[in-house]
């Protein structure tokens, strides 16, 4: 899963400098009330600086909430699954048309166990989790526009994959996270994201923090 994730600020500046620029994040700022930190520990509705594609069809930085809105479910949905993206309704249209990425430091697990009644549940052991060698994570996600304080506002989910190995003892789902030579061909509406997530790093290493 992925419901927490870290942006150095020093590292991200350039992204969160670009996204703060544009009109957008004013009327973020007016309409929402939404502050444009960017940076440090994010959670699900924070603002983050999401890479997606121009109008001129390039990669640009937008500031992007966090969490696809369900009414039914009374919470934002901040993760989509990899094995029904392509078919599930919520889903299907980003999947095809408007996916982006999300730079980021690391993310954040809890370790889980199996309690006797089958249930997964956190013994409160907090870790950042990146990929072995890299020095940011670029989280694959899907974006689409939502009416928010009534201006459209892009919003993100992050999409998740089963574990690896190094990351199924704390919790079977994972971020499905990019390599940077991936990025340019996940964004383009054009791309084929099947065969993008196939070559997806699965070897990572986490670090406990609490």
């Amino acid at each position: 899963m992925c419901t927490r994730f870290y942006v150095e600020p020093a590292v991200f500046c350039p992204y969160i400098d670009r996204a703060k620029r544009l009109s957008l994040a004013d009327r973020i700022i007016v309409s929402l009330g939404k502050p444009l930190t960017m940076s440090g520990e994010l959670h699900p509705t924070d603002v983050a600086a999401v890479l997606a594609p121009d109008k001129n069809g390039g990669i640009g930085v937008f500031p992007m909430l966090w969490g696809f809105t369900v009414p039914e479910t009374g919470a934002p949905v901040v993760n989509c699954r990899l094995e029904s993206a392509d078919y599930k309704p919520l889903w299907k249209d980003s999947w095809y048309r408007r996916r982006c990425v999300i730079p980021a430091s690391w993310y954040y697990e809890w370790e889980h166990f199996s309690s006797p009644d089958g249930k997964k549940r956190m013994t409160g052991a907090k870790y950042a989790v990146q990929p072995e060698g890299a020095d940011v994570t670029w989280l694959a996600g899907l974006y689409r526009y939502e009416t928010h304080g009534g201006i459209q506002v892009p919003v993100f989910a992050v999409i998740t994959r089963p574990a690896d190995e190094h990351v199924s003892a704390l919790h079977d789902r994972m971020p499905l996270i990019l390599s940077k030579e991936s990025i340019a061909d996940w964004i383009r509406p054009d791309g084929d994201p099947n065969e993008i997530a196939k070559r997806a790093p699965v070897h990572m290493m986490t670090e406990k923090v609490i």
